[in-house]
This record gives structure tokens, sequence and C-alpha cells, in this order.
């Protein structure tokens, strides 16, 4: 794949660990048939517990209430972006938001990310694309994982692309086709789970390696009907709220032992993922590849080689695949993969969210 033109993009990116909002100033050109990427500027902006808690409760919302509240988050991203831009006087041709997950829920019909486009544009002064995934459910997809046409075109180098973020989400070739799932949760439960110590995470794993995994409980969760499904399959946190928690419930365990637990089964499914080969490389993105125990627990059982990515990967990667996104819908090329999803055919999604555009049909730049 080529590229018609340089571009400058700021993704834009809040997953479901609620660590902050990742911004990636990001150039992409075309090279020797290829497509390069850099990341030219990246800052993650902490949630106040204000926000914090606004979108942690945002599922419980009235609809009016979530209504004013898309707005009002699609403002305060405005605000946000606005901010990092002049900070650092960049000219991004574009902002491409995925915004926050309230509901993941494609088998209903639907995802909702909020964080309104109209909005961001408005304050931020920029075009913005933005809903990435209802197209894409709209014909018959999960509408996620969205990050493997990143992994398609962007690095190639490696056999799997494992991101460990709110959930943990794998990406490969089979027989020439990109495949990709979500696998199971991380983040999102384990940061859940250390609330009750007062803490926001489990700092490299230390309180859980403190922990003794129960057999029972493990077996359990390994034994969810989710894990039996063949791919396309994705997660929200409506799945926490279903599954895992229940189960969680039944057992009266101490704080250190369910993260024991949970870094067992996280690991197996993980292992199951990505198999046992050493002549195969897994690029590791996300949070998760901090957790020293997380990582220390898939790697004493596998051979396969566990390439940790640069800490600037590891932040941003899901910023800069959203900014990648926007690219591919500028340039009319599909951005969403149906072997991924499950939709009945590859397509180009998002919403082009601008005021002003001249004769060539390429944003106005402010």
């Amino acid at each position: 794949m080529e590229l018609k033109v340089k571009y400058h993009a700021l993704g834009c990116m809040s997953g479901t660990s609620l660590d902050g909002i990742d911004l990636a100033f990001c150039s992409f050109f075309s090279q020797d048939n290829s497509i390069k990427f850099d990341i030219l500027k990246a800052e993650t902006i902490p949630y106040d517990r204000k926000w914090k808690n606004n979108l942690k409760l945002a599922d419980q919302l009235s609809g009016r209430e979530l209504f004013r509240l898309d707005h009002e988050y699609g403002k305060f991203l405005g605000g946000i972006i606005l901010n990092f831009i002049r900070k650092h006087s960049l000219k991004p041709d574009f902002i491409a938001s995925h915004g926050h997950t309230v509901f993941h829920e494609p088998w209903t019909g639907g995802s909702l990310q909020i964080g309104n486009g109209h909005d961001i544009h408005a304050v931020s002064g920029r075009p913005v694309i933005a809903d990435f995934r209802n197209m894409d459910i709209a014909i018959g997809g999960q509408g996620a994982p969205l990050v493997p046409i990143g992994d398609e075109y962007l690095f190639q180098d490696y056999d799997y692309c494992l991101n460990l973020g709110g959930f943990s989400n794998i990406s490969f070739k089979k027989n020439g086709v990109r495949l990709a799932y979500d696998i199971c949760p991380v983040n999102s439960i384990l940061n859940e789970i250390t609330t009750f110590e007062g803490m926001d995470f489990d700092r490299d794993g230390d309180l859980g390696r403190k922990g003794k995994a129960h057999p029972l409980l493990v077996d359990r969760l390994n034994s969810l009907e989710y894990f039996r499904k063949s791919p396309p399959k994705s997660m929200g946190k409506e799945f926490l709220r279903d599954y895992y928690y229940p189960v969680l419930n039944k057992f009266d365990l101490s704080t250190k032992d369910i993260l024991a637990t949970l870094y067992e089964h996280i690991s197996t499914m993980i292992l199951e993922a990505i198999g046992n080969d050493s002549k195969k490389r897994v690029f590791i993105t996300g949070g998760g590849a901090k957790n020293k125990f997380l990582v220390e627990q898939i790697d004493e059982q596998t051979t396969t080689e566990l390439v940790i990515a640069e800490e600037k990967m590891i932040n941003f990667k899901e910023a800069l695949v959203f900014a990648f996104l926007g690219v591919l819908k500028l340039e009319g090329k599909n951005n969403v993969s149906a072997s991924v999803t499950g939709a009945r055919e590859d397509n180009c999604s998002g919403i082009i969210f601008n005021t002003k555009q001249n004769k060539n049909g390429k944003f106005y730049s402010p």
C-alpha cells in the first residue's frame, strides 16, 4: 500500500483502564512500497477524579444524561487537544479520535464511544475523524478490534502483535489472512481489584506476586464460554459485569490471592494464543507490558520470543493506529478488515467532522 501524500495526524485514545487521554502527533508517508511513520510528540493527560468517575459510571446514566455527557466530554477532549497543539506548536492535518467506550455490544447492534466529534472540531478548530466502529457493526461485524489494520501495514516484522491494555488482544496472519481477537481482560479487571487496597493499579504486579492462585477459581475463569468461541470475537466491560464478577463473587479471597488467580488465568489465555514456537516473535505493547510479574509468567512458559516495545510505543501505539485509521479514511482506503471483525466485507469506516474543504477535497488547514 502507498499513500498519496505525507500526513501529519493527531491520534486521540482513551482506554477502558481509564489511565488518561493518550495523544500522539504522528507523520505517515510512503517509502519503498511500504508505509513509514514517526511519533513526533506524544503525551498522556491523566484524568482527574471527576472525569474518572464520570466515565466509569457512564453506563448507568439515563439517555438524556448520556447525551449531555457525550457533548461535555467532546468539549473537554477538544480543549485538551487544543492545549496540546499549542504547547508543541503543532499543525495536524486532522484529529482522529477513538472516544471513550461506554457500551460495546455488537451482538445487540451497537457500540458507543462518547466524545462528540462536532464538539471536538468546534473547540479545537481542526478537522476530526471519529466513530470508527459502527459502520462495521452495521454490516455484520464486531466493530473491533480495529488496531490490526495498523499491525498489517506498520508492524510487519512480527509474527504476533499482542496488546496488554484494558483487554488483551492479539493480531497475526494465518494462510496470508490477518486475524485478530480479544483474548481476555487485563488492566480493566486488575485495576478494579487493586482499588480494594486503595491503589490505582498493581505496580509491576507486586501485590499479585505475594498472593496464591486459587486452582478452582482459575479453572472456572478458564472455562467461561467466551474462550471456547472461535474468532471473530471481542469484549467490552459488560463482559466483566455479566461473567467475571459473578464468578469472582462466589469466592472469599484476599485481594492479593484474587490478583494472583487473575494473573494465572490471564497468562494461560495469552499462552494459548501465542503458542510455543521459538521461531516466532511477539511484539508486546499496552500498559500491561510494564507489569513485570505478568510478563514473567508468560515468558516462563513459552519459547516464543517476547519483544517488549520501547516506552513510547507501549504507551501510544493505539493512538498512533487511530491516527493511521484516519489517514486511510481520507485516502478512501479500507481501514477495517472483515477477516478480523466478521463483517460482510472490508470497509472504510469513520465519520469526518469539518466545516471547510477546498476544491480538491483536502482538508482546510486553519
